[in-house]
């Protein structure tokens, strides 16, 4: 706390935009039409995307809540609304869950998700433990499919396998390490992703990409990350040596840009990985379907908008 404490009040203004971003809309009418390139994500911001990979369409990590904490009137807040309302999702066939942190697992989303008809039938893939809690919120039991690392499931033609992360659990100081967390790869018949999730840097992503791989993209998170923790979280540099150790592709920056959970400037993520010519970037505008395309670049530069 001596180290963190000084940073964490007295820079609080640099975390957050001054003006509001956005807004951001996702037209769901395009979800009436098949991705032409096979491959289409729509990222919502940080953690948060829908991915129609193959003919499945899964959603990640949804976090439609206002604030990403316990409750709803103190703790990080979003930093731009949610560009889809939850009632305009296409019909999705699974929902992952990687673990259960505020920022990845949103407790009111997961609560409207299961009154929806177009979640009614989806899958929840979760690694272990976590399915619990998705039960006390409305999620029937039998649609549950809790993962340990290296587990698989299909989704379709994909099939979704739970990999390791280097990260930890928990909703309060007192439940740590009660489940487990999971980073996952989609192997569809065309098209492989991996979603990173939460993880720190280290060598075993070496053996993902040569088990999984090779990976049309890697979203890998580049935001929220200090020195003081880069045990769990990697950061831009790490990102980038973590994705050349997958094997490459297309690198998709996520973890950022939605709400203040770290002391850097909320762009400073997004600024470092920008330059680095060592890698091919996509990084979409939030809310946007935006088809992935073999080693084509995407670069939104909605970001710049904000101060």
């Amino acid at each position: 706390m001596f180290k963190v404490g000084p940073r964490f009040f007295l820079g609080s203004r640099s975390r957050s935009p001054r003006e509001p971003l956005g807004p951001f809309q996702t037209d769901a009418k395009i979800y009436a039409t098949t991705p032409g390139s096979g491959l289409r994500i729509t990222w919502m911001g940080h953690a948060t995307s829908l991915v129609e990979i193959d003919g499945a369409r899964i959603l990640i990590d949804p976090v439609w809540d206002q604030r990403a904490a316990p409750t709803g009137w103190v703790g990080p807040k979003r930093f731009f609304p949610a560009p889809l309302q939850l009632s305009d999702l296409p019909a999705i066939d699974a929902v992952i869950v990687s673990h259960d942190h505020y920022d990845h697992l949103g407790a009111g989303t997961i609560r409207e998700l299961t009154q929806l008809a177009s979640v009614k039938q989806a899958r929840w893939i979760t690694p272990l433990g976590v399915g619990a809690l998705l039960k006390q919120l409305g999620v029937p039991a039998g649609q549950c499919d809790e993962l340990n690392w290296t587990d698989s499931t299909r989704v379709g033609a994909v099939e979704v396998t739970a990999l390791p992360a280097r990260h930890f659990s928990g909703r309060s100081l007192f439940n740590r390490m009660e489940t487990l967390w999971a980073s996952f790869a989609f192997t569809g018949p065309r098209h492989r992703v991996y979603y990173g999730a939460d993880s720190g840097e280290w060598d075993v992503f070496g053996e993902i990409g040569k088990g999984f791989g090779p990976f049309d993209l890697c979203m890998l998170e580049i935001g929220a990350s200090n020195p003081l923790w880069a045990d769990i979280h990697m950061g831009p540099e790490g990102a980038v040596r973590g994705f050349h150790a997958l094997g490459g592709g297309l690198l998709m920056p996520i973890h950022w840009g939605l709400f203040d959970l770290a002391l850097h400037h909320w762009r400073q993520p997004i600024e470092a990985i920008w330059p680095v010519k060592a890698v091919k970037l996509w990084c979409p505008t939030p809310g946007v379907p935006s088809d992935v395309t073999a080693g084509e670049e995407l670069r939104s530069e909605w970001w710049r908008r904000g101060s």
